[in-house]
C-alpha cells in the first residue's frame, strides 16, 4: 500500500491546500486533514502505530 509514483502528487496537493495560510491557519488545517484521514482509515491500532511513528521524527 502507498501512494507510489503519484506521491509526488499528493505533496503537491497538500502544499497547494497550505498556500496563502497563516501559521495558524496551517497548522489548524493539518489539524483537519488528520482527522479526516484518520476517519476514513478507521483503524485505530493503526492509528496508534502510525502517530508513534510519525513522533519519533520529531
Amino acid at each position: 500500500m502507498g501512494l507510489g509514483a503519484r506521491g509526488d502528487e499528493a505533496y503537491e496537493a497538500l502544499m497547494a491546500a497550505h498556500e496563502g495560510l497563516s501559521e495558524a491557519q496551517s497548522h489548524a488545517l493539518n489539524v483537519r486533514i488528520v482527522l479526516l484521514l484518520a476517519n476514513r482509515f478507521g483503524d485505530v491500532g493503526e492509528l496508534k502505530a502510525i502517530f508513534e511513528t510519525a513522533r519519533s521524527y520529531a
